[in-house]
C-alpha cells in the first residue's frame, strides 16, 4: 500500500506533534473541568464544596480526635468550618522540599492522609481531591491550623499560594483546623450558598455521629424562620433521634422503631472493619423516605449497603412468616417491606468505593455482606421478642404484597367498554356509567367521599362516571417508581382508565372519552388539580396530547338578590357580577366550602351539566421544543428540589399584581 495514501489523508499528523500535547499542572485540571470533580457548576455542585470540607472535619470526629465542629456562613458567600482535631500537619513534606504538608494538601491533587488507612480507619474523603478541589474553585481560601500550641496560617486564590506558611505565635487553648473559603464567581456565576440547605446538612451530620457537637452560625441578614442565626446540635441517640423527629405524631405499624448499631468483625489482620447504624419505621400512611450514608457522606442513590439492608429485612420477614405458619410469606419481596417506610442507614467502612467523586452511590461489594449479617440477627430478635409486634408488621407487609400481586394481575386486563364493564375488575370506589356510545362517556375525578356523593346524584347515569380520591394524591414528579406503583389512589385511577401508563399507554384503550378533574374552588383544590395534571403529564402524556383531559370550573360563590341568583367562579368574577348584573342591588353572598356542600341540582347546573357547565381542556404544545419546556417547568415546580420552586417564586415575585396583593 502506498505511503502517500497516508501522507495526504485528511487530519494527517502534520499539525499534531509533541507541541500539541498540553500538560495541565497543579490544580488547573480542576478549573478547566470542574464537572469531573464535583459533578458540574450548578447549585448542587456549589454545596458539594461545603460538604467536602465538612466531611474532613467529621472524619476527625469519627476517628476520635475531635468532638466539636463549628460552621459559620458570613455575608459575601464566605463559609468557615472549624474543628478541634489534630490539625493539618505543617512540617516540611519529604517529597516536596521547601513546602509544608499543609501547602501540598491544599495545592496538589491526590494528596492526603486517607489512602493508607493509618491516619483514619474510616473516612468520608478518600480520593485525595476534596479540599484541594475546594481551594482550586475558590477565589479566596484561608487555612488556620492550631497544632502543638502554635497557630499557623496560609492563604490561596484559585488554587495558587498567596504567600508562605505563616507562624502567628502561641495558642495554648486552641487546636484543630479552620478552613475559610469563598467559591469563585468565575466558576459558579452569581450563585450563593443557601442557608437552609447548609443548615440541613449540618444538622444531619450531627445525627450521624452521636459523639460530636456541631455549632451553627450565620450572619443576621441570612437568618430566617427556618434558619436560626445560631444553633447547637448534639444527638446522643443518633439516627433513632433523627427518625423520632421525622415521624412526629404519625401512627406506625409498630410502636417501637427498629433501630440499632453493630460493629463489624475484625479482618484477618486484626483491623476493625467499621460499623453500621440503622433506624426504620413503618408509618400507617406514608409515601416513605430513604436516607443512606457511608462514613457520614450522603449516598442518595443508595448502593451496596442498601442492598444488604433490603436483603436482611426480606429474609427476616420471610423467616418470621414461616415461623408463624404463613406460607404466602415466601412471596414477599424487598419492595413489599421497604416501600412506604422511613429508612435511615449509616455505614462506616474502611476504604469505601463510590460510583463517582460526588459519592452518590456506594459500590463496595463487601458492604452488602457486612450490613446484611449485622442487621439480620437484630431484625430476627425485633420480630420474635414481641410476637404481636412481629405479626403486626408481617400483616402490613402481606397487605402490600397482595396489593402488588393484584396490580400485576390488573395490568393484564385489556380494554373493555362501559357496557361490558361488569366483566372487568374495576376499583370498588368507581361508580361507572352505563352508556356505550363512543365520544359520550366521561369520568369525573372528585375529591373525597362527600363530593363524590353529591356528584353521583348530580350525574347523568348513562354517560358520566364518578371516581372519588382521598385527599392529595402522590406527587409523581418527585416520587420514585416504587412509590408510584405502591400508591393505591394511582392504582385505582390507572385501573379505571384502562389505557396503561408511560410506554404502555395507548389512548385507543381509554375507557372514557373525557377525563374531568373536578376539585374544590380553593387553594387545596387547586393543589390537588395540579398534582393530578402532573400525573397525567408524566404517566399518560398521549392522553393529554389527544385532548382527553379537562378541568371543571365549579363556582366559589352564589350571589342572590331577591329571586335572582348567579354563581361566581372566583373573587374577580364575583366583583364583576356585583358591578354588572347586581349593580345597585342588595346582594347576599354565600361561599361554598367545597363541592360536598352543593346540593346535586346546584352541582349539575353549575359544573356537570353539558348544557350549562364550563370546562377547560388541558393540552400540550405540538412542537417538540415547547413540550420540552413544559416538562422542564413541571420538573422545576413539582420536582424533588424545593430550591427550584423557591427560585421560581423569587424570580417572579415582582410580576404579581400589587393591587391583588393589597386586596
Amino acid at each position: 500500500m502506498s505511503d502517500d495514501l497516508f501522507e495526504n489523508a485528511p487530519g494527517s499528523s502534520g499539525d499534531y506533534n509533541a507541541s500539541s500535547i498540553e500538560v495541565l499542572e497543579g490544580l488547573e485540571p480542576v478549573r478547566r473541568r470542574p464537572g469531573m470533580y464535583i459533578g458540574g457548576t450548578d447549585e448542587r455542585a456549589l454545596h458539594h464544596l461545603a460538604a467536602e470540607v465538612l466531611d474532613n472535619a467529621m472524619d476527625e470526629a469519627v476517628a476520635g480526635h475531635a468532638n466539636r465542629i463549628e460552621v459559620v456562613l458570613d455575608e459575601g458567600n464566605r463559609l468557615t468550618i472549624v474543628d478541634n482535631g489534630r490539625g493539618i500537619p505543617v512540617d516540611e513534606h519529604p517529597k516536596f522540599p521547601g513546602k509544608s504538608s499543609l501547602e501540598v494538601i491544599l495545592s496538589t491533587l491526590h494528596s492526603g492522609g486517607k489512602f493508607s488507612g493509618k491516619a483514619y480507619a474510616t473516612s468520608g474523603g478518600l480520593h485525595g481531591v476534596g479540599v484541594s478541589v475546594v481551594n482550586a474553585l475558590s477565589s479566596f481560601t484561608r487555612i488556620e491550623v492550631a497544632r502543638d500550641r502554635q497557630l499557623y496560617a496560609q492563604e490561596f486564590s484559585r488554587g495558587v499560594t498567596q504567600g508562605p506558611l505563616q507562624q502567628l505565635g502561641p495558642t495554648p487553648n486552641r487546636r484543630g483546623t479552620s478552613v475559610s473559603f469563598v467559591p469563585d464567581s468565575e466558576i459558579f456565576g452569581d450563585q450563593r450558598f443557601k442557608p437552609q440547605r447548609l443548615f440541613k446538612l449540618v444538622r444531619s451530620k450531627a445525627y450521624l455521629f452521636a459523639g460530636v457537637e456541631i455549632r451553627w452560625k450565620c450572619a443576621a441578614s441570612l437568618a430566617s424562620e427556618e434558619v436560626p442565626q445560631e444553633a447547637v446540635f448534639q444527638f446522643p441517640g443518633g439516627l433513632a433521634d433523627h427518625l423520632k423527629e421525622q415521624i412526629g405524631e404519625r401512627e406506625c405499624v409498630t410502636a417501637q422503631f427498629f433501630s440499632g448499631k453493630q460493629d463489624f468483625p475484625n479482618n484477618e489482620a486484626g483491623e476493625q472493619m467499621g460499623r453500621v447504624e440503622w433506624a426504620i419505621a413503618w408509618p400507617l400512611w406514608s409515601d416513605g423516605s430513604y436516607s443512606w450514608y457511608c462514613n457520614t457522606v450522603p449516598t442518595p442513590d443508595g448502593g451496596t449497603h442498601e442492598q444488604g439492608l433490603r436483603s436482611a429485612l426480606t429474609k427476616g420477614i420471610r423467616a418470621f412468616g414461616e415461623l408463624v405458619g404463613q406460607k404466602k410469606a415466601k412471596e414477599i419481596t424487598a419492595d413489599d417491606i421497604v416501600t412506604g417506610s422511613e429508612v435511615m442507614l449509616s455505614l462506616f467502612i474502611r476504604d469505601p468505593h463510590f460510583q463517582s467523586q460526588t459519592k452518590d452511590r456506594l459500590t463496595s461489594p463487601e458492604a452488602a455482606r457486612l450490613v446484611e449479617n449485622a442487621v439480620r440477627d437484630h431484625f430476627d430478635h425485633f420480630l420474635t421478642d414481641n410476637m404481636e409486634r412481629g405479626r403486626a408488621l408481617l400483616g402490613a407487609v402481606m397487605e402490600r404484597m397482595d396489593e402488588r400481586l393484584k396490580r400485576k394481575a390488573e395490568r393484564e386486563i385489556k380494554r373493555k367498554t362501559a357496557t361490558n364493564a361488569k366483566k372487568v375488575r374495576l376499583p370498588g370506589k368507581l361508580t361507572d356509567c352505563s352508556g356505550e356510545g363512543k365520544g359520550e362517556t366521561e369520568l369525573f375525578i372528585v375529591e373525597g367521599d362527600s363530593a363524590g356523593g353529591s356528584a353521583k346524584q348530580a350525574r347523568d347515569r348513562k354517560t358520566q362516571a364518578i371516581l372519588p380520591i382521598r385527599g392529595k394524591i402522590l406527587n409523581v414528579v418527585s416520587a420514585t417508581a416504587d412509590k408510584i406503583r405502591a400508591n393505591q389512589e394511582i392504582a385505582d385511577l390507572n385501573l379505571a382508565l384502562g389505557c396503561g401508563i408511560r410506554k404502555d399507554c395507548n389512548p385507543e384503550n381509554l375507557r372514557y372519552d373525557r377525563i374531568v378533574i373536578m376539585t374544590d374552588a380553593d387553594v387545596d383544590g387547586a393543589h390537588i388539580a395540579t398534582l393530578l395534571m402532573s400525573y397525567f403529564f408524566q404517566e399518560m402524556p398521549e392522553v393529554v396530547k389527544r385532548g382527553h383531559l379537562f378541568l371543571a370550573q365549579p363556582p366559589l360563590y352564589r350571589l342572590t338578590a331577591g329571586k335572582e341568583s348567579a354563581y361566581a367562579r372566583d373573587d374577580a368574577h364575583r366583583a364583576e357580577l356585583e358591578e354588572t348584573k347586581f349593580k345597585g342591588k342588595k346582594v347576599e353572598v354565600s361561599r361554598f366550602k367545597g363541592l360536598g356542600e352543593m346540593n346535586p341540582q346546584q352541582l349539575r347546573e353549575t359544573t356537570m351539566g353539558p348544557e350549562t357547565r364550563s370546562l377547560i381542556r388541558i393540552t400540550l404544545p405540538l412542537e417538540h421544543e415547547q413540550r420540552f419546556a413544559v416538562k422542564e417547568l413541571v420538573d422545576q415546580l413539582m420536582g424533588r428540589n424545593p430550591e427550584h420552586r423557591f427560585n421560581f417564586i423569587q424570580n417572579r415575585a415582582g410580576e404579581v399584581d400589587r393591587d391583588l396583593i393589597d386586596a
